[in-house]
C-alpha cells in the first residue's frame, strides 16, 4: 500500500517505487529548467520581440511591461500555487503549471500587439513560477529528510543552469529562425513534460493511489478535455491567422470582428472564450471548486497577490540611475502596505488561512526566508554588475565577451548546488549553507579589488568560481532546513514563500545596492570637479580627466560588490544561527532503498 507519513514522505513499504520517484523528479526538474531558461532568453530576444509587435528599438520604456509582466505573474501567485500543491497534490499542480506555461507560450508566440504579448508573458510567469515550489514539495513528499539532500541539490542545480542554457539556446534559435520559434519550442517542451508527468504517475496497480486530495480514482472528463482542446485550436488559428484562410471569402469571416474594430469580438475569440468557460466549468465541478476556494482562502490569496504586485512594480519598473524605486512608488508601496496589513488581519481571522497558522513557527522555517532574502540581494549584484564591470573595462565593444565572464560564475553554481545536496547528508544544513555564503562573500569581497586589467584573459576566474560555488552550496541546505522544520501538509506553501523571499530580495537588493553605488560615483564626480554629463559613457572617449572619471566608475562597482559581500556575510551568520535542527521533529519514514 502507498502510505505517506505525517509529513508526506514515503514509508519503507514504498521503496520499490523509488525508480518512479526518480523519473518523476527528472521530469519535474526538466520543467524547472525550461522555465528558468525562458526567464533569461528574453534578454536576447527582446529587441526582436519589440519589432514584432510594432515597437521601435528606441521605445525600450514601452517594452518594460514585457519583462515586468512575467515577473509579476511569477511572484504574485506563488503563495496560492504553493497552497494548491498542499491541497490537491504536487503532481497535479506541476501539470497545471506546465499547461499554463504552454498556454502563455502560445499567446506570446502568436502575439501581434503589445497587449497580447504582455498577457502571454504574464501567463508564462504564473505557470513557470509555480514549478519550483511544487517540485520542492514533491521532493519532500517522495524522500524522507535524511535522503532529500541530493534531490534538492538536483532541483537547485537545474534551476541555476537555466541562466546559462537559456541565452545559449535562445541565441541558437535566433540564428536559425525568428523570436517566435523560441516560444513555440517552449510550448512543445512544456506539453511533452506535462504528458510525461501524467504517464509516469499512472498507478502500477488498481489501488487508486494518488498524491493529493481530490486526485484519486478520477478518470479524465472527455467533455472538458474536448472543450479545452477546441479552445486552444480556436485561439491558435486566431493568433496565427494563416493568409490562405484569412483571405478566403467564407473562412475569412472567422477573423472579422462583430463589433466595429474590436479584435476580441471575432468569432474565433468568442469561440475560444465560450469553450474555455465550458471546460473550466466542467473541471471546476469535478474538482469541487467551491470547497477548494474555501480551503485556499480566496480573499487572502487576492490580498497577498495585490501586496506582492505593488512591491514588484515599485522596484521592477524603477530606473536605478534616477531612484531606488519607480516614480509612482509611494502609491504602489502604500497600496502594498495596506494590502499586506489586510492579509495579516485575514491570517488571524480566517477559519482556513492561506498560510496555515504555525507554518513558520519554527526558527529554521522563518529563518530560511530571511536567509533567502539576503541570498537574493547578494546574488543579483553579481548577475547584473559583473557583466557591467566587464563591459566597462576589458570588453568595451563586446556584449558577448562581457556575458561570457559571468558564465564562469553561472557554471559554478549548479556544481555547488549538487555538492551542497550531497554534503547535507553528512553535515548539518546550517554549516553547509553558512560555509557556502561565506565563500560567496569572500568571492564578492575579492571583486572589490578588481581593476581595469583584471578580466584580461582568464583573470577574475577564481573569484567568480568561488562566489558561484558559494551561492550554489547554500541552495539545497536552506530548502532542506525549511522542509525539515515544516509539516508535510504545508510544504507547498512554505516552499513558495522561500522562493518569494529570494525574488523580493533580488528586487530590493538590485535597487538598493545600485543606489549606493551611484552615490559613491556621484561623490567621486564632485571631487573631480567636472560635470558628469561632460564625460561620455565610454571611458576611452573621455577628455583628459578620463582616468579620474573611470576611477569613479570602478568605485561605484566596487561599492556594489562590497554591499553584496556584506549581505552574503550576514546571510552566512544567520545560516549558522537560525537554521538549527527543529525542536523534537522526527521523520517517521525510513530511508528509501
Amino acid at each position: 500500500m502507498h502510505r505517506p507519513s505525517a509529513d508526506g514522505a514515503l514509508r519503507t513499504a514504498d521503496a520499490p517505487r523509488e525508480p518512479r520517484a526518480r523519473l518523476t523528479l527528472g521530469i519535474a526538474s526538466l520543467a524547472v529548467l525550461l522555465a528558468a531558461a525562458d526567464t533569461y532568453v528574453v534578454v536576447l530576444a527582446l529587441p526582436d520581440m519589440m519589432l514584432g509587435v510594432g515597437l521601435g528599438v528606441d521605445e525600450l520604456q514601452r517594452a518594460t511591461p514585457i519583462v515586468s509582466a512575467f515577473l509579476l505573474g511569477y511572484v504574485a501567485t506563488l503563495p496560492l500555487i504553493g497552497r494548491l500543491a498542499d491541497l490537491r497534490g504536487c503532481r497535479v499542480v506541476l501539470i497545471g503549471c506546465l499547461l499554463l506555461f504552454a498556454l502563455g507560450c502560445l499567446v506570446t508566440a502568436g502575439a501581434s500587439d503589445l497587449g497580447t504579448l504582455v498577457t502571454g508573458r504574464a501567463i508564462q510567469g504564473v505557470g513557470g513560477g509555480g514549478l519550483v515550489p511544487a517540485t520542492l514539495a514533491l521532493v519532500a513528499e517522495m524522500w524522507p529528510a535524511e535522503r532529500r539532500g541530493l534531490p534538492l541539490g538536483v532541483v537547485g542545480a537545474v534551476q541555476e543552469t537555466g541562466a546559462t542554457v537559456g541565452p545559449l539556446l535562445g541565441a541558437a534559435i535566433l540564428a536559425m529562425s525568428g523570436w517566435r520559434a523560441i516560444f513555440w519550442a517552449n510550448l512543445a517542451g512544456a506539453a511533452l513534460l506535462a504528458l510525461g508527468l501524467v504517464v509516469s504517475h499512472r498507478p502500477a496497480t488498481g489501488d487508486g493511489a494518488g498524491d493529493g486530495a481530490g486526485t484519486t480514482g478520477r478518470r479524465p472528463d472527455p467533455v472538458a478535455w474536448a472543450c479545452g482542446l477546441l479552445a486552444v485550436a480556436a485561439m491558435t488559428l486566431q493568433l496565427l491567422a494563416p493568409d490562405s484562410l484569412v483571405q478566403h471569402v467564407t473562412f475569412g469571416l472567422a477573423w472579422e470582428p462583430w463589433l466595429d474594430e474590436r479584435r476580441l469580438t471575432t468569432p474565433l475569440w468568442v469561440a475560444t472564450g465560450v469553450l474555455t468557460l465550458l471546460a473550466l466549468a466542467r473541471w471546476a465541478s469535478r474538482a469541487g471548486l467551491r470547497s477548494l476556494l474555501s480551503e485556499v482562502d480566496a480573499v487572502g490569496s487576492l490580498l497577498v497577490a495585490g501586496a506582492l504586485s505593488g512591491l514588484v512594480l515599485a522596484f521592477a519598473t524603477a530606473d536605478p540611475e534616477i531612484a531606488v524605486v519607480a516614480e509612482n512608488a509611494p502609491l504602489l508601496l502604500g497600496a502594498a502596505a495596506l494590502l499586506a496589513a489586510g492579509f495579516a488581519v485575514r491570517q488571524r481571522t480566517a477559519a482556513r488561512p492561506l498560510v496555515p497558522r504555525g507554518t513558520l513557527r519554527e526558527m529554521p522555517a522563518w529563518g530560511s526566508l530571511v536567509v533567502n532574502f539576503l541570498v537574493g540581494a547578494a546574488l543579483v549584484a553579481a548577475l547584473v554588475d559583473v557583466p557591467v564591470f566587464a563591459r566597462s573595462t576589458t570588453y568595451v565593444n563586446s556584449q558577448l565577451g562581457a556575458a561570457m565572464v559571468l558564465v564562469r560564475l553561472l557554471v559554478a553554481m549548479p556544481v555547488g548546488a549538487l555538492a551542497g545536496g550531497w554534503a547535507i547528508r553528512r553535515i548539518s544544513p546550517r554549516w553547509v549553507s553558512a560555509a557556502g555564503m561565506a565563500l560567496a562573500a569572500a568571492g564578492l569581497l575579492a571583486m572589490t579589488r578588481w581593476d581595469a586589467t583584471t578580466l584580461t584573459g582568464a583573470g577574475g576566474t577564481a573569484e567568480l568560481v568561488l562566489a558561484g560555488l558559494g551561492f550554489g552550496l547554500a541552495i539545497a541546505p536552506v530548502n532542506a532546513a525549511l522542509l525539515a522544520a515544516t509539516d508535510g501538509a504545508v510544504h507547498g506553501v512554505a516552499s513558495a514563500l522561500v522562493v518569494v523571499a529570494r525574488m523580493v530580495g533580488m528586487l530590493v537588493g538590485l535597487s538598493a545596492l545600485t543606489a549606493v553605488g551611484l552615490r559613491v560615483f556621484y561623490d567621486a564626480q564632485e571631487r573631480i570637479g567636472t560635470p558628469l554629463e561632460l564625460c561620455p559613457s565610454t571611458p576611452t572617449d573621455c577628455p583628459p580627466y578620463e582616468d579620474a572619471t573611470f576611477d569613479a566608475l570602478l568605485s561605484e562597482l566596487h561599492a556594489i560588490f562590497a554591499g553584496a559581500a556584506g549581505c552574503a556575510l550576514v546571510a552566512a551568520v544567520l545560516c549558522a544561527v537560525l537554521l538549527t535542527a527543529p525542536r523534537e521533529r522526527h521523520e517517521e519514514a525510513a530511508p528509501l532503498t
